[in-house]
């Protein structure tokens, strides 16, 4: 999986998602920052990493969230060679429930 490298990428967007305060300043953040379909393609996205995670084949995937095949299989590798970032995540949210 390509890596973003520290050079590659502005970290004022980064630092700025950092300050926010709650759900609520996450979402009006987002969606000043994004499109309402870039919003909707990360929240697919992430739905897919999660039922990935819970196990879920690619066709129950595909069924329930309408996402294409080659979304799921870009997530998919995302959860085995990429940066961890969605492990982490779930461990986080698993933890506060």
């Amino acid at each position: 999986m390509v890596k973003i490298g520290k050079k590659e990428k502005n970290d004022q967007l980064y630092k700025a998602i950092l300050q926010l305060k709650d759900e609520q300043e996450c979402y009006d953040f987002f969606q000043d920052l994004c499109t309402v379909s870039e919003l909707r393609s990360m929240e697919q996205r992430f739905e897919v990493a999660s039922l990935l995670n819970d196990g879920m084949i690619y066709n129950e995937i595909l069924e329930r969230t309408g996402a294409s095949s080659a979304t799921i299989s870009r997530v998919n590798r995302s959860l085995s060679y990429g940066t961890g970032a969605y492990e982490k995540i779930f461990a986080r949210i698993k933890k506060q429930k």
